[in-house]
């Protein structure tokens, strides 16, 4: 076994490969070749004299070996980043903090962390995107994340099977709820009988990978009826005041509704809880930066569970 021959290359395919979950994906985000990549990690597997990475149909999952490489070439790789950031950059340079969050929560609780940071932190860089709740757990065990906001539902099981397992909080636990059009017979009462949904018309998320049929009820005893599948959580509101169906919504997208849309809590069955969660990696000491960031997420979130009052217009 030599690592010394491991290339930084190498060690940034590997963790590209560890983040996006697949060869493919990974060569799509590095701009290599998937033989490009292939090649990169037989060049680690040889060097440490083992197999990092488990291939399945579905993708990739790293070995005992794999989560051992990718914890330290993590560190390695950070700190030749941030060698780059320093030399580039003016002495005092503002800290960052690497931030992500599944769909929903960018809608509302992100913008007003952000904006509550701006004026209490002004010199703190946060740098976001946006992915679905199993990729942003690889990019924190990747790496690439300081932190991550994570949706999860009943029977609210760990983010992940990995070990160790990420250090997890919870900032909210709320009632999914039904965005209906204004113009909608259920619209007119307080909330809706999980009875009345049978028949119903749904918008829903994609219909294969991570998202399922999110959008639709859960546990409806027949065959949804989906009108539209749209990714995205306005284009699903907006779809709803057009009248073309019903979708589920976390209690915090109540604050986005557009006009013609009444949020709902639904009635009946059982409760569909969902978790907001704030995740980090487990044997990191997370920074002065972090913990402010996780501070601003924290009052968000709870400044965020008061519905906001039904849109009237069209």
């Amino acid at each position: 076994m030599d690592f010394t021959d491991v290339s930084l290359t190498a060690l940034r395919v590997f963790r590209a490969v560890a983040e996006q979950g697949t060869f493919t994906a990974a060569a799509a985000s590095l701009g290599y070749t998937q033989s490009a990549v292939s090649r990169q990690i037989a060049a680690i597997e040889r060097a440490v004299g083992a197999q990092l990475l488990e291939r399945r149909r579905d993708g990739v999952r790293l070995t005992a070996a794999g989560r051992v490489v990718l914890r330290r070439a993590t560190i390695v790789l950070a700190e030749i980043e941030a060698i780059g950031r320093e030399l580039s950059g003016m002495p005092g340079q503002a800290a960052t903090v690497r931030l992500g969050w599944f769909p929903s929560a960018g809608a509302v609780l992100v913008p007003r962390a952000l904006s509550a940071l701006h004026h209490t932190d002004p010199g703190l860089r946060v740098i976001g995107r946006e992915a679905g709740t199993p990729a942003l757990v690889r990019a924190l065990r990747a790496g690439s994340l300081d932190l991550a906001l994570l949706a999860s539902a009943p029977p609210f099981r760990p983010p992940d099977a990995e070990s160790p397992r990420l250090a997890v909080q919870t900032l909210t636990e709320r009632a999914l709820c039904l965005a209906v059009p204004l113009t909608h017979p259920l619209a007119r009462g307080d909330f809706v009988d999980v009875a009345d949904l049978r028949g119903q018309r749904w918008i829903a998320g994609s219909t294969s990978g991570e998202d399922g049929l999110m959008g639709v009820w859960p546990g409806l005893d027949e065959r949804p009826e989906i009108a539209h599948t749209a990714r995205d959580w306005l284009a699903k509101l907006h779809l709803v005041a057009a009248g073309c169906g019903l979708t589920t919504v976390p209690a915090t997208l109540a604050h986005a509704a557009p006009p013609g849309v009444r949020i709902l809590p639904v009635h009946g069955g059982p409760q569909e809880q969902r978790r907001l969660l704030l995740a980090r990696l487990p044997h990191r000491s997370p920074d002065e930066a972090v913990l402010r960031v996780a501070a601003a997420l924290r009052a968000a979130a709870l400044d965020t569970g008061t519905p906001a009052p039904p849109h009237h217009g069209s």
